[in-house]
């Protein structure tokens, strides 16, 4: 079960690096400021943030799968539309838009797929594989949009995603069994009453800290192409060429997010959460300052893509791991919700400090806004430390006591 969820996942990401490969180019094609660039980048997380309140908590009603096959569709449907139909700015902002709401009927249904069969330390190791293959499929969209657009039409590269996950359709459907939704029995009767998860502060507080990680995440995956680009003149190609060093930010960022999992089983979940996020805000400036050396760019970056995705599956299981079960889906609404809602600010964002700052050509612009940013990350430990959320059982089980229950305190 878990291995054909993972496998599907990945399916359905093949589109998601599409736009952040494409856009220097399309900025230049179609006459775009860095800041309107940066917002067709955040579109697809306005997309996701919009959708995913209503689809998540759905699956606290109905059969998870169903709604997974519906995010599948509205998937196919924005990059399908995105390789026929886009021209300039605002065809691209609805059709990626459409394409984050697919991943928000995907991604986390998913997740539930897998958390409704299990629990404890084997919940959130499974947790950590399904994180892992969102970082498997990012890549992999990396490196088969730079192949696609290196040797064939750019529309192609928004084409193809959309035929793998309706591949992934086809696999759910034929392996994955419908269930009933754990919990409920006890699940609101309003669709969107998200007041009992809003009380749980040992919920939200990952919560809370997953707004930063992603705002810094998705940052970095639609800007970095771009920034690896400036810092290498343009003209570096081969195996240290910036699509090929984003893919292997991925890769390693995929090895991390399971290490990170474990760490904080091992040694606590905020301690080990605010340790990672504190040195991926720190590897993003050195990052900034390491602009004019092409090649200490190359190795920092690696170690960046690290540090970025290694809190991800902690951030998600101690959401999701505090949830009372009778509102499991609406915890994932709210975590997904608050945290994409940094993927929806940071690229526009980060887009407004290049052109406030002297635009991208300019090395003080860029080093301004990774200082930013890295300034907005750290502000996740620091939720970590307002809250001070319980660990939950199984997490550093050897040094402090256990949070065994749901978490519904105040």
């Amino acid at each position: 079960m878990t291995a054909l969820v993972c496998i599907a996942q990945v399916l359905t990401m093949l589109g998601f690096s599409t736009y952040p490969v494409l856009l220097g180019p399309l900025r230049d094609a179609w006459a775009l400021t860095n800041t309107e660039a940066g917002w067709i980048g955040g579109s697809f997380f306005a997309g996701y943030t919009v959708a995913v309140p209503v689809l998540v908590t759905l699956t606290d009603k109905i059969d998870p799968r169903r709604i997974w096959l519906v995010g599948a569709l509205l998937a196919i449907l924005g990059n399908a539309g995105f390789a026929v139909f886009a021209d300039g700015l605002g065809s691209a902002l609805f059709l990626q838009a459409l394409a984050g709401a697919g991943l928000a009927g995907t991604y986390m249904p998913g997740l539930r797929l897998l958390a409704d069969r299990l629990s404890g330390s084997a919940q959130s190791r499974a947790v950590s594989f399904y994180t892992a293959s969102f970082g498997i499929g990012t890549a992999s969209s990396y490196l088969l949009a730079d192949w696609i657009v290196g040797d064939f039409a750019w529309r192609l590269a928004f084409a193809v995603p959309a035929a793998a996950t309706a591949m992934a359709i086809v696999l759910i459907l034929l392996f994955v069994s419908g269930s009933k939704p754990a919990g409920k029995e006890g699940a609101p009767a309003g669709l969107l009453d998200l007041r009992p998860v809003l009380r749980n502060r040992n919920s939200m507080a990952y919560s809370l800290a997953y707004f930063a990680h992603s705002f810094e995440l998705y940052t970095i995956r639609a800007w970095i192409i771009a920034f690896l680009t400036f810092s290498g003149g343009g003209i570096v190609e081969g195996l240290f060429g910036p699509a090929k060093v984003a893919f292997a930010m991925a890769v390693v960022g995929i090895v991390a997010i399971l290490l990170g999992g474990e760490c904080s089983i091992r040694f606590g979940r905020k301690r080990t959460v605010s340790a990672l996020m504190s040195l991926s805000a720190i590897t993003g400036i050195v990052l900034g300052l390491s602009q004019e050396f092409y090649p200490l760019v190359v190795a920092v970056a690696l170690l960046y893509g690290m540090f970025l995705t290694s809190e991800s599956a902690s951030v998600t299981a101690g959401a999701l791991g505090n949830a009372d079960p009778r509102f499991r889906g609406a915890t994932i609404a709210v975590h997904s919700m608050i945290g994409f809602a940094g993927g929806i600010f940071g690229p526009p964002v980060f887009g407004a400090v290049l052109d406030i700052a002297g635009g991208a050509a300019s090395p003080e612009a860029w080093l301004t806004a990774f200082v930013i940013l890295g300034g907005i990350t750290l502000t996740g430990p620091a939720w970590i430390v307002l809250f001070r959320p319980k660990e939950l059982a199984g997490d550093g089980n050897r040094e402090r006591p256990v949070h065994a229950g749901p978490g519904v305190e105040v």
